[in-house]
């Protein structure tokens, strides 16, 4: 077996290194898709928090706090800009395995 010196393992491409880059660009892209189509199915989103919260609070769904609730209502363009994104991502994904091929040939 010959040895590998520093500067020749740097310029060596992982065989790993497209597979974990392609697992996270395919994650975002999806989670992107996803949250652009719920944005589609909703009006708006109340979100709650309290200022002291409480274990036993946090698990009884008739308690609402009314302190520090922000109504969020996503824009016109935005589940189209998410759904866009998303989609571009997925695609970028897909085409991983093809760039790091012909960099390593």
């Amino acid at each position: 077996m010959r040895a590998i010196g520093v500067t020749e393992r740097s310029t060596v491409p992982f065989p790993w290194r497209s597979v974990v880059y392609r697992a996270i660009f395919l994650a975002a892209g999806i989670m992107a898709i996803v949250v652009g189509v719920e944005c589609f199915l909703i009006d708006g989103a109340n979100l709650y928090a309290s200022e002291t919260p409480a274990a036993p609070s946090m698990f009884d769904g008739g308690v609402v706090a009314t302190t520090g609730t922000r109504s969020w209502v996503p824009g016109e363009r935005f589940p189209w800009v998410l759904l866009a994104v998303g989609a571009v991502t997925v695609i970028y994904a897909f085409t991983l395995p093809q760039r790091f091929r012909r960099q390593a040939g």
